[in-house]
């Protein structure tokens, strides 16, 4: 038998707990003792604290515990469980990140204001080009929302390309297009290839059709901090006379293992403003 201390210090737990959970009828004392009212507990009931604790961090109230406990689950039913809220945990805390990024790159913007550089924006024409590419479609613009679905694009067209032996003939470039009315954007991920070049399953060759003008920006880094340099690009085609005229084409100028050594030109295409 253990006291109500060794049997807190065993469980991991509180002294105040275990009393709550013996006022609950949750995990009663093996034995009371009837003179000085101390509680006992057995070795033994370390596996139903375990359960409940567990079933705690699995978001349940202490009377779904309860009645849990008294259909007596399994522990590979318990495990399953357990599996399945660390998943949900897991998913949680890669949302927070990806929160605590868009909240850091717009801190970012708002400490820039009226001092980002645009000396680096060229314009210039656009000469048509011959794409092998593959497309998919995502929920957003947001960079967030783009890189997941670019970069296994880029991945699998490769792949392709190379079982059908045929070679990329300069960088590769990706380019958007309005999929519906409810933000979705159609994702194009190209590699420029020869007209003779061998089909390969499942790649689309198109033309992407040159452009009279575009406002052109280098981007160093990875594409989830792209937005500094997006707005730059916007804030140049503003205070310059001109207008957007569709999405930023995006080109690897350099690409490395290393997202922090990408360097990507964005390509937006302008008219003059009326």
């Amino acid at each position: 038998m253990f006291t109500i201390g060794d049997f807190a210090k065993h469980g991991g737990v509180s002294v105040r707990m275990l009393r709550h959970y013996d006022a609950i009828g949750l995990l009663p004392p093996a034995r009371v003792d009837p003179a000085s009212g101390y509680r006992f507990y057995r070795a033994d009931q370390l596996a139903r604290l375990n359960r409940v604790i567990a079933l705690k961090d699995l978001g349940f109230g202490l009377q779904q515990v309860q009645a849990i406990l008294d259909e007596q689950v399994g522990p590979e039913e318990l495990r399953g469980m357990l599996r399945l809220r660390r998943a949900e945990l897991e998913t949680a805390v890669a949302e927070a990140a990806t929160r605590l990024a868009r909240v850091e790159t717009r801190l970012r913007l708002i400490e820039s204001e009226g001092s980002m550089p645009t000396e680096d924006i060229v314009l210039k024409s656009l000469p048509a080009v011959r794409l092998a590419e593959l497309t998919a479609t995502a929920p957003g613009f947001e960079p967030e929302q783009i890189g997941p679905v670019i970069g296994p694009l880029f991945e699998e067209l490769c792949a392709r390309l190379e079982a059908a032996g045929a070679a990329p003939s300069g960088p590769g470039t990706a380019y958007y297009e309005d999929a519906g009315p409810d933000g979705a954007i159609t994702v194009h991920a190209g590699l420029p290839v020869a007209a003779d070049a061998p089909a390969a399953e499942g790649v689309s060759v198109v033309v992407l059709p040159a452009v009279e003008r575009a406002a052109t920006i280098v981007h160093r880094g990875a594409m989830d901090g792209v937005l500094p340099t997006v707005q730059a690009l916007a804030q140049w085609i503003g205070e310059n006379g001109y207008r957007s005229t569709g999405y930023a084409r995006e080109v690897t100028l350099h690409y490395s293992e290393d997202p922090a050594e990408w360097v990507t030109e964005l390509q937006e295409p302008v008219t003059a403003a009326d």
